[in-house]
């Protein structure tokens, strides 16, 4: 018969945790009989693992791909708690306990690739032998520091000008922006498709300890606006976003040991009868607290291909950046 009847964390009802808060629980024990030189402990433990496999020489004719791994600790603690007299009695024991997160630490974060992880673990021992032990994941939303950014002004035949009051947002803010379109072509612009997109820089070591790096791009959310902007017309679109939580905040690999985050708003259309695809590009900054996103904001001005400056406070950009396929003045001619 186990000595152990069951073991429970119980933790606070918070969905998501914030870095550089405490978290307060308990850790129940219910005992069918008498438990003799018992270890009770509960563990806070976060941590960080990369693996992808790298290709090698792609002009070798044989495979020779190599697994490209990673890891780090973010936070590990522990708390023993004291049995008096070395023996606990048969039925509920309670035990409480508190931990506090670090400040500067990484969000709750999961890809192919690698993955983020938080977990409050109990665990009772007799004679280095665990009799029981319950594992709970967190949700942990870390911080970002003060991060800008500029952006290049391109020009073109379609000029996708995406407008945002500010750069900063929070894990959970809404977006809202606008998006001038200025269609100089014979074509109409039907749709234009916006997204949140997640490029995370990983930084992984091969199986000769040779340090390696990999930067994949995810789609965080997005949205389609139907449009109808004519032939050599304009028009102005105002979209929102809402940000999920958790997120990754912005970061770098000095901060995040083994994965550097940043993000970027995309707008993208194509035109009909053709190959050509425009693409507007804004980066924004991922901040935990209001207390980041109010931040000064950067100041940009953008110039048309005609010459003219707009001004103002906003981000903007303008977009001329024709992917593969055909040249933008041509094909939609």
């Amino acid at each position: 018969m186990l000595t152990v009847r069951a073991i429970n964390l119980v933790l606070p009802e918070i969905e998501v945790h914030l870095d550089g808060s405490s978290i307060h629980g308990q850790l129940v024990l219910n005992l069918r009989s008498t438990l003799v030189d018992p270890v009770v402990k509960v563990e806070l433990v976060g941590r960080g693992y990369l693996r992808w496999l790298d290709d090698g020489n792609p002009e070798l004719d044989y495979d020779k791909s190599t697994a490209c791994t990673n890891q780090a600790a973010y936070v590990s603690k522990a708390k023993n708690f004291h049995i008096e007299d070395d023996w606990l009695d048969s039925g509920i024991h309670t035990f409480d306990f508190h931990f506090s997160f670090l400040p500067s630490i990484p969000s709750t974060f999961t890809s192919t690739m690698g993955c983020t992880s938080y977990f409050v673990q109990g665990t009772c021992c007799s004679c280095q032998i665990v009799l029981a032990n319950e594992e709970r994941c967190l949700l942990l939303q870390g911080t970002a520091g003060d991060h800008r950014r500029h952006v290049k002004d391109t020009h073109g035949s379609v000029i996708l000008r995406i407008s945002l009051e500010k750069n900063i947002f929070c894990p959970g803010d809404t977006i809202v922006f606008m998006t001038d379109i200025a269609n100089r072509t014979c074509k109409y612009v039907r749709k234009v498709t916006f997204a949140v997109h997640c490029i995370v820089l990983y930084s992984g070591f091969s199986s000769r300890g040779e340090q390696r790096s990999l930067e994949d791009r995810g789609e965080v959310m997005r949205l389609e606006s139907r449009i109808n902007t004519a032939p050599f017309g304009a028009m102005r679109v105002t979209s929102v976003l809402v940000l999920p939580k958790p997120m990754s905040v912005t970061s770098t690999l000095m901060e995040n040991k083994i994965m550097a985050f940043r993000y970027e708003l995309v707008g993208t259309s194509g035109l009909p009868c053709t190959t050509s695809i425009i693409v507007g590009r804004v980066p924004i900054i991922i901040a935990a607290t209001l207390e980041h996103s109010s931040m000064q904001q950067s100041t940009m001005a953008l110039c048309e291909n005609e010459g003219d400056v707009s001004k103002g406070v906003s981000l903007h950009r303008d977009i001329s950046e024709i992917y593969p396929g055909a040249i933008a003045s041509r094909s939609m001619e």
